[in-house]
């Protein structure tokens, strides 16, 4: 059995959990569901690293209220994909979300083994609706058949390159998603070189300089043309 923490650590998390779900209300089944994750994310913690430590006191803030925003930008999607899922953030948190939504799956790409294995244990006893995919992103979004709403990741690349690995899933009707930080800015001046997209950008609700960059439309700049 692995040690109880010490009980200013669960007073920490306690509040920090109240201000992100003041931030982003979840259903109490939702809730649980997402106290089930987050168990499980810091007994992996110890022997993976899922997410930086430092962030651990702040777990809900920083990334779980920092995935749900998401689902008030696209209210009506159902199914999504994570690219480059990681520790779980957005694509284990919305799928916890969307456990409640008739037809709603969350598809979860990971390329190391070892994360994969914790997302699908994730999945697991959650109960949320998702499924794991260990490939690289861009084989994946080749592959991938059948209708999606939205694309996300969070974390995984530059700005460029995301939005090539998304331009496939963005032509057939994807709204694209990606959490990208204070730097965004200069991510998107470098990424306006070899794309044509109208980005809309909104401010995080969790503070800091988190931003996410909404995307609708995705076309691929002539190189020749320059």
């Amino acid at each position: 059995m692995a040690p109880t923490p010490p009980r200013t650590e669960d007073s920490a998390m306690a509040s920090d959990k109240a201000a992100a779900l003041a931030l982003t209300p979840v259903s109490r089944e939702t809730e649980e569901r997402l106290d089930c994750f987050v168990t499980l994310l810091r007994e992996w913690q110890a022997k993976t690293n899922l997410v930086a430590p430092s962030t651990l006191p702040h777990l809900w803030t920083r990334h779980i209220a920092d995935s749900l925003q998401l689902l008030s930008l696209a209210p009506s999607a159902k199914i999504w994909i994570d690219l480059g899922s990681g520790g779980g953030f957005p694509g284990v948190v919305l799928a916890c979300a969307l456990a409640e939504t008739p037809g709603a799956k969350v598809h979860l790409v990971e390329r190391i083994a070892k994360k994969a294995a914790f997302l699908r244990e994730a999945i697991r006893l959650t109960g949320a609706p998702g499924a794991v995919h260990l490939a690289d992103i861009g084989d994946t979004v080749e592959r991938f058949a059948g209708p999606v709403d939205c694309v996300t990741a969070r974390a995984v690349a530059p700005l460029n390159q995301l939005i090539g690995f998304a331009e496939p899933l963005v032509k057939q009707g994807a709204k694209a998603l990606f959490l990208k930080g204070q730097d965004v800015e200069a991510e998107l001046t470098e990424a306006t070189k070899y794309w044509k997209i109208e980005p809309k950008l909104h401010s995080s609700r969790t503070g800091g300089q988190g931003w996410i960059v909404e995307l609708d439309r995705i076309e691929r700049r002539n190189a020749s043309a320059d």
